[in-house]
């Protein structure tokens, strides 16, 4: 990976054009031909540097619903039991982290009954129990990172507050299902998408901008493999917080320039006490232990104990479909 490809990982996790070629639009404000553009990018994601390229959709914004996931994974059984819950299509993250809850995986339905139907179908798998954290209340997602582990780049600003279905018609959940997966790596992407869907090459992009517009899509863009751009650390930290003053505190940990998630999620008493949930990224652990202490200071009496898992696998990231 060279400097070209830093310019344009950076450039395109910040949105990309609604246009009839969006590709030269991007390619030429960097100073590139979009022929250029588009052979770096179909090497970035052949090479997982880039793990998608595309719309990010909020599947609840869908009346769909996702839930984070974990198991207690026996070390004998661990990368059998990785292979059966990577096969379930309602999963679409799954990492390995340090903890006695070693396996944590993102379920994804087209439905709320969905996730119940897939967990009985992972312990059914597995005959381990999952342990299910749904969402309280989303404080922050979406962060920037540049190229080679530095400071990240900034927050990117969240279109979706809120967590409301919006209403969508079969045509527009031909054109989810049409490019949840990416978009073409194609000179007239929009174009390609209608022609599979009879639709117009305005027709997508007028329906792909009511739905970024709205929330259904949060950004369109890229998704980097963190650990290939630098970021050789990530943790996600848990921490137990006053139910009094955790939503006050979740917002100021969300607004931190490290932290990419903040949640609020449901404790699983005795075993969980945790609540708030900070994934923090560094080039080292040594760096994600300093923001974690950083949190720690700013939560202050409120916190009465937390936890860093680290990640040292990641076993699946699809993203998430309908």
């Amino acid at each position: 990976m060279d400097a070209l490809d830093s310019l344009i990982i950076d450039t395109l996790q910040g949105g990309f054009p609604l246009l009839p070629r969006p590709y030269a639009a991007v390619a030429d404000s960097i100073g590139l031909g979009e022929a250029v553009l588009l052979k770096r990018l179909q090497r970035l994601l052949a090479g997982r540097v880039l793990t998608r390229f595309g719309p990010m959709y909020q599947i609840e914004r869908m009346g769909g619903a996702f839930v984070l996931a974990a198991l207690a994974v026996p070390e004998a059984r661990f990368d059998a039991v990785a292979a059966q819950v990577g096969a379930l299509p309602a999963v679409a993250h799954n990492y390995r982290r340090e903890h006695h809850f070693n396996m944590w995986f993102v379920l994804a339905t087209a439905t709320p009954g969905g996730i119940a139907d897939a967990i009985i179908d992972i312990e059914t798998a597995t005959g381990l129990r999952v342990y299910d954290f749904p969402k309280l209340r989303e404080y922050y997602v979406g962060m920037r990172f540049t190229v080679g582990g530095q400071a990240p780049v900034g927050t990117l600003p969240d279109s979706t507050q809120g967590n409301h279905e919006v209403e969508l018609d079969e045509r527009d959940r031909q054109l989810i299902r049409a490019s949840q997966g990416g978009l073409p790596l194609l000179p007239q992407p929009y174009r390609e998408l209608g022609d599979t869907l009879a639709m117009t090459e305005d027709e997508v992009c007028l329906r792909l901008g009511r739905m970024l517009q709205n929330g259904v899509i949060r950004r369109i863009g890229a998704v980097p493999n963190h650990y290939a751009i630098g970021y050789a650390a990530n943790g996600m930290a848990v921490f137990d917080v006053d139910d009094a003053q955790i939503d006050a505190l979740g917002e100021r940990v969300g607004g931190l320039p490290y932290v990419s998630h903040c949640y609020r999620r449901l404790r699983r008493l005795p075993q969980w006490p945790y609540s708030l949930f900070a994934m923090c990224h560094g080039s080292s652990r040594d760096e994600v232990m300093q923001q974690v202490a950083a949190i720690r200071q700013l939560l202050g009496a409120a916190c009465r104990g937390h936890e860093v898992l680290f990640s040292t696998r990641m076993l699946k990231k699809s993203g998430l479909r309908i």
